[in-house]
């Protein structure tokens, strides 16, 4: 009976581990979400997936963050109605699903003048990916897959052999 329930728990903690292989993006790096900073050069060659969160850290009321829909409101630095803009000063946004994801900073012309903007595209957490893999992908890519099948024939095998001696 002691074998079952440790099986049952190992099964369940197994199933939440995974989320470690979601990444923190420091948007900015060490600069933070700042005016005057070319945040498409910083977000070129950085996979962003699903369950990875991006931190927003500035002075609050310094800057905010507000979430745009679509690319020509990015282009053109709109900022919709409906939506409330982060202002915190440390703002974490979870990447829920995968897709482009347009970011600007909804203070006076910080968009417009000062080019305080960010277009991702989010992958979605399993690693698969519609369109090709880049020659120029990072190898974090690859070291998550790696992780995750290691990890999930690892449980496999544990799972497996813990069923096993059940029968016995």
């Amino acid at each position: 009976m002691a074998s079952s329930s440790f099986l049952i728990s190992f099964a369940i903690v197994a199933c939440f581990v995974p989320s470690i292989l979601a990444i923190e993006h420091i948007v900015g790096d060490d600069k933070g979400w700042t005016t005057n900073f070319d945040y498409q050069t910083w977000a070129h060659g950085k996979e962003f997936r699903v369950g990875d969160k991006l931190v927003f850290s500035y002075p609050a009321g310094a800057h905010s963050v507000v979430r745009v829909s679509d690319a020509p409101s990015f282009q053109q630095c709109l900022k919709p109605d409906n939506v409330e803009a982060l202002a915190s000063g440390s703002d974490v946004i979870t990447l829920t699903t995968p897709g482009k994801k347009w970011y600007i900073c909804g203070v006076a012309e910080h968009c417009e003048a000062a080019n305080q903007k960010l277009a991702i595209t989010v992958l979605p957490e399993d690693g698969s990916d519609a369109s090709s893999p880049s020659p120029n992908s990072p190898p974090l890519s690859a070291a998550r897959a790696s992780f995750a099948s290691i990890y999930y024939g690892v449980m496999a095998f544990v799972i497996g052999f813990v069923g096993m001696l059940n029968l016995f």
